[in-house]
């Protein structure tokens, strides 16, 4: 009982590392909606109330795929079949995905559709009810790793925000279409295609971060993970602005094929820069910290940090200048190009 007491003491600051993220990305998201005082009171209790339902939701998810695992085991050869990458890419896709993003949706749909009639939430309010659900989940998920593997600290706190990411399209749909007015007419097909934009998007997400650990001969395929991750967190700042009837700058702005093609590429390069200056820089912060207590005034050690820094940097400074240059582009010609 001594020892289980004192693991826990020891694995406690941990375990508040993994919480303290998803905290403070919902009280950023929060503070954004600009409520007036006292509305803010009420929704706090809301706002709160969901976070738990996605810790709930990320529990029932995990006991749903430990009971298939536990049955898929009984299969033989399933260890073996599971080891390479296209059988656990279908494994994810038919099976982990839809169990996670379903969790989720029961969590934030099930509520929403009851309290609606009583409450008649906002469009940004249910948006970010549906965020808070995500949150909550991605808190689960960070406890269960770092509990099992200390070590995964920091990749946890990278992923935090990925299920909000993953899970925008169809909480924007289920806001605007359905759970706003509790009608179903003509949005089935909306949500089923946000529901399918979702599991591609995770899935795509979990092949590029793990393709590396079945065949290192595809390592190469993490340099797309931050590029990719970078376009939905565009794409969820997207779906953030309209739910609060922000106007949105299209970067592509192009009349002709020719331009439009030019814009497209050049949007893509900036997602390549600023997306892998991000990864250069968590690699770095990895590599370098075990060395940082011990050896912090090394020459080796501080160029290393220097050189790397600057070199991600030029990269993020010339993809956020591409991203500027867009922007400015569609605003100062809107109907030239």
């Amino acid at each position: 009982m001594t020892d289980f007491i004192l693991d826990w003491s020891i694995d406690l600051p941990i375990l508040v590392a993994a919480v303290i993220p998803a905290l403070l990305l919902l009280g950023f998201y929060y503070w954004r909606l600009h409520h007036n005082a006292s509305f803010l009171k009420i929704l706090s209790f809301w706002v709160i109330s969901f976070f738990v339902l996605g810790i709930i939701s990320g529990l029932l998810a995990l006991g749903l795929q430990w009971g298939f695992d536990n049955f898929a085991l009984q299969i033989p050869g399933w260890r073996r079949l599971t080891r390479n990458l296209i059988a656990a890419s279908g494994r994810q896709t038919f099976v982990t995905i839809p169990i996670e993003e379903g969790c989720k949706l029961i969590a934030f749909f099930t509520p929403i559709w009851y309290f609606q009639g009583r409450y008649h939430f906002r469009l940004r309010t249910i948006f970010l009810l549906g965020v808070s659900v995500c949150l909550g989940f991605s808190t689960q998920e960070n406890v269960v790793y770092v509990f099992y593997d200390p070590e995964s600290l920091l990749d946890r706190i990278i992923g935090t925000p990925f299920h909000a990411f993953f899970s925008a399209p169809w909480i924007y749909i289920l806001s605007k279409k359905i759970l706003v007015n509790l009608n179903f007419t003509g949005s089935i097909k909306h949500f089923l295609f946000a529901w399918l934009n979702s599991i591609i998007c995770h899935l795509v997400v979990n092949i590029l971060a793990t393709a590396g650990e079945y065949d290192k001969n595809l390592q190469f395929f993490s340099y797309g993970l931050f590029p990719f991750l970078l376009w939905m967190f565009w794409r969820f700042e997207q779906f953030f602005c309209l739910v609060q009837n922000k106007p949105i700058t299209p970067l592509i702005s192009g009349v002709t094929p020719r331009h439009r093609y030019w814009q497209r590429g050049l949007i893509l390069f900036a997602l390549i820069l600023g997306g892998n200056a991000i990864f250069g820089m968590f690699v770095l912060i990895k590599a370098v910290s075990p060395l940082i207590s011990r050896q912090i005034f090394d020459l080796q050690i501080l160029w290393l940090i220097f050189s790397r820094t600057a070199v991600n940097l030029i990269f993020g400074i010339i993809a956020i200048a591409i991203y500027i240059y867009l922007r400015n582009v569609a605003k100062k010609y809107p109907k030239k190009y």
